[in-house]
């Protein structure tokens, strides 16, 4: 059975409780799919609400806590050894379009080390959690991250840059990237929700994600998951400023190093290419 600490505890029932809200809007959201009412707003307003219960859960059992989400910016309180950081609907796009691959995630940091964390479908049931020291878990099954070590056997995540996301130049990076992996590994994936990318990964369902321009709501909890089943994180030059920087990779211990090497040799390529300004 996985160690449930009494803020992980407080965590799991709030992700359970907004998730049963969420289920009901994404049945909703479903059934404006072929109406001519607007269900991006609906989704907006099932977002904030999802948010709303979440806030509301996590300050009644630790009212002193701040809490940075996405869309509600820092709520600040007087302990100022933790923190909570939520997002409530993690693959946005996914929920609109009627597409069950979507997440609320939490994460607990302590002293600025992240320290419990939390990644729920509520669509699937699939509850991750992860305790500092004390692993990562699905539902009750202990995580270890997948085994392979070469790049010809990995199967790797990422996310794409959108529209209104990005530069020209940031997009041109991708690109380059996403060639570079391509050439070297046999299969890539993009599901649209970085929150359950990291989970799978934890999982050994991937084997690697990387991504660009993240924000610390998408990526907190998974890089907590990922460690505590044995992987690595870091950032895209090796170090940890993932919450900072928004730019992650994370992998197996063998794998991790031969990609990071991939990865930033196409990052030069692609600004050895960019016209000068």
């Amino acid at each position: 059975m996985p160690y449930l600490s009494p803020a992980l505890n407080v965590m799991t029932s709030a992700a359970r409780k907004a998730g049963r809200k969420l289920i009901r809007d994404f049945g909703e959201v479903e059934n404006l799919q072929i109406s001519l009412k607007g269900p991006a707003d609906f989704v907006s307003v099932a977002d904030k609400r999802t948010e709303r219960i979440l806030i509301e859960e996590l300050q009644r059992a630790r009212p002193g806590y701040p809490i940075l989400s996405e869309e509600a910016g820092l709520l600040d309180g007087p302990d100022k050894s933790h923190r909570f950081i939520i997002d409530p609907l993690d693959g946005t796009t996914n929920f609109l379009h009627g597409i069950p691959h979507f997440a609320i995630s939490i994460a607990l940091e302590r002293e600025g080390q992240l320290v419990s964390g939390v990644i729920y479908n509520p669509i699937s049931d699939d509850l991750f959690i992860a305790e500092r020291h004390h692993g990562a878990y699905l539902n009750d099954t202990r995580l270890r991250v997948a085994a392979r070590k070469q790049l010809n056997t990995c199967l790797s995540a990422t996310g794409i840059p959108f529209l209104g996301r990005g530069t020209p130049d940031d997009q041109e990076r991708f690109l380059t990237e996403l060639r570079a992996v391509i050439e070297a590994t046999p299969g890539i994936r993009r599901f649209g929700s970085a929150a359950l990318d990291l989970a799978w990964v934890a999982a050994g369902r991937y084997d690697a994600f990387w991504e660009h321009g993240l924000k610390p709501w998408d990526i907190a909890a998974g890089i907590l998951m990922v460690r505590e089943a044995q992987g690595v994180a870091t950032d895209l030059n090796g170090g940890e400023r993932m919450l900072e920087s928004g730019d992650i990779l994370v992998a197996n211990e063998q794998l991790h190093p031969q990609l990071l090497k991939l990865l930033k040799s196409a990052g030069r390529q692609a600004s050895s290419a960019a016209p000068a300004t």
